[in-house]
């Protein structure tokens, strides 16, 4: 069964904690399994989480730092390890990082011992804007404000169309009619021509964002801008605005500002400083901004909110 929803593997920030692991995230979407920001431990998250390494069609890393990809040597030999065990040879598996990071990614995926079967593709990322398809998905970046080059990222679906199904009664179009008809664009009936527009409905595409170690900045607000799931740093609180400052971070505030301007739909706010030792402060912090926050936890799973059936209607 498909189904659209983040898998929180870890919401740490530096320096993980009893608690929380290294910031990991992995995003399901239909029959893609997108790794971001893999860090220390991510391997074995994966097997609380339910999840398989083998079956990731994609990774994006914002940045280099530890915490952010120390775990990725771990994936990729996962990875060589199931192709070796099973009984299917893994297709290629794209990575996705800023290009100034090559020396930093090649270190990783060969910094030990083991016979690589992963079928690793690097896919190193210089400047902004379209950077690929993923499956069905159009996958765009943009550099973010950070005291390292880090990326930040969009997924996007492109726009489609809905079986209207009280239009189909109307037109009299049942079983394998149905499928004829979305697949040829018309099928003739009794009473004449039906087209594809006269019984389906416009379905816009939804969008995915995810904003790691940035300050406040034009390219974070414009990667979210409309996404259903924006996914955000947020490394302090306001009462540590200019530690957050010094350190290029977000504040819960300023994720949640910043989710506003962008008119993302849910705001889910991870990558937390240890200073803090639960969630709640993020919570009051940001709910206080934007409508729907989630303050993440590890192995939490939370939903790509579906679109409004009045604004799938109006297109």
């Amino acid at each position: 069964m498909s189904s659209r929803e983040l898998v929180v593997l870890g919401t740490a920030g530096q320096a993980p904690t009893r608690y929380r692991a290294h910031n990991s995230f992995v995003l399901r979407w239909d029959d893609q399994l997108i790794l971001f920001d893999p860090g220390e431990g991510t391997q074995r998250q994966f097997i609380f989480a339910n999840l398989s390494v083998a079956r990731l069609t994609a990774i994006c890393i914002t940045h280099f730092h530890g915490d952010h990809s120390l775990g990725l040597a771990g994936v990729i030999q996962r990875r060589a390890l199931d192709s070796r065990l099973g009984t299917r040879t893994l297709p290629p598996l794209p990575v996705y990082f800023p290009a100034d990071g090559v020396e930093y990614f090649e270190r990783l995926r060969t910094s030990s011992i083991f016979h690589d079967t992963s079928s690793v593709v690097p896919k190193p990322i210089a400047g902004a804007g379209t950077v690929d398809a993923i499956g069905p998905l159009t996958l765009s970046a943009a550099p973010l404000d950070h005291r390292v080059t880090t990326l930040g990222y969009r997924l996007r679906e492109a726009d489609g169309r809905r079986a209207d199904q009280a239009a189909l009664e109307r037109h009299g179009i049942t079983g394998p009619d149905v499928g004829r008809l979305l697949a040829t664009g018309s099928v003739r009936t009794a009473h004449g021509v039906v087209t594809v527009d006269d019984v389906t409905r416009p379905r816009p595409g939804q969008s995915f964002a995810f904003i790691m170690d940035t300050a406040p900045c034009a390219n974070a607000v414009e990667l979210a801008r409309g996404v259903d799931l924006m996914v955000a740093e947020s490394t302090y609180l306001e009462s540590e605005v200019d530690l957050a400052a010094d350190y290029g971070h977000l504040t819960a505030g300023q994720a949640a500002t910043m989710a506003v301007q962008a008119g993302a739909r849910r705001l889910v706010l991870g990558h937390f400083s240890s200073r803090y030792t639960d969630n709640e402060g993020f919570a009051v912090e940001a709910g206080a901004i934007h409508p729907d926050v989630v303050v993440a936890e590890d192995l939490m799973v939370v939903k790509v909110p579906g679109r409004p059936e009045a604004e799938v209607a109006a297109g």
